[in-house]
């Protein structure tokens, strides 16, 4: 027997409905922004496995700005935009090094 997903009653009560209605909008919005976000991130990675120094940094200064946004309107936790954003500086530098070498 498949394990679906049980079906979603609707609420009785008119602030119920909008709530309802409200969180299909939020939803939307929120996972728009995940998108950008996660976008944003591998835009940094490719460009530095692709070993690119000039398009890593203008990749990594997008994605900062993104992160930022993101983690403002509460979508990821502060410490996890932070998190991201530090791991990616460091792959930029390594690449940036690298290149002086």
């Amino acid at each position: 027997m498949a394990s679906a997903k049980p079906k979603k009653k609707n609420p009785r009560l008119a602030s119920g409905r909008k709530r309802a209605r409200q969180d299909v909008k939020l939803n939307a919005a929120n996972t728009s922004l995940r998108s950008k976000y996660r976008t944003a991130v591998k835009n940094v990675e490719k460009a530095v496995l692709s070993g690119d120094k000039t398009k890593a940094a203008a990749a990594f200064a997008i994605a900062q700005s993104v992160v930022d946004s993101v983690a403002d309107k509460g979508i990821f936790h502060k410490n996890k935009a932070s998190r991201d954003k530090s791991r990616l500086a460091a792959k930029v530098k390594t690449l940036a090094l690298s290149a002086a070498a």
